[in-house]
């Protein structure tokens, strides 16, 4: 189960699960916002820490952040998305610090809602097979 950890308040974030839904044809992705308890639960059971600037991918039982998380993210997606996989080659710190540049100002620029988006639900029963 591939799940996407995410800012539930932020326009930019729920912008791209709406983009990666629309593209998920294989129906591979769970989506989960940081805020929810699912979301707490998730991040305590691979023991990192929170941070609503950080996007989060649960994949093959690694827990990948940032960049590198969305070029993981495109590389599942498949089709045309995994070209930009490559990516990957250039160096965490330069990737990251893009990442948290565009992050810094996502609010300002993209804007906020005042309560959590939940695409999908995440039971507690599939929490449990995370294991």
């Amino acid at each position: 189960m591939n799940i996407i950890l995410f800012d539930g308040i932020c326009n930019l974030c729920n912008g791209t699960v709406s983009f990666i839904v629309k593209r998920d044809k294989r129906k591979l992705f769970r989506f989960v916002s940081l805020q929810s308890e699912a979301g707490k639960t998730l991040l305590d059971r691979y023991a990192v820490e929170s941070s609503n600037k950080t996007l989060y991918y649960f994949r093959k039982g690694d827990c990948y952040s940032k960049s590198t998380a969305i070029l993981y993210i495109l590389k599942d997606l498949g089709g045309f998305w995994q070209c930009f996989y490559p990516l990957i080659l250039i160096p965490v710190k330069v990737r990251d610090a893009l990442y948290l540049l565009v992050s810094k100002y996502r609010y300002r620029i993209f804007g906020k809602v005042d309560s959590c988006t939940k695409p999908a639900s995440f039971s507690d029963e599939e929490s449990k097979r995370l294991d």
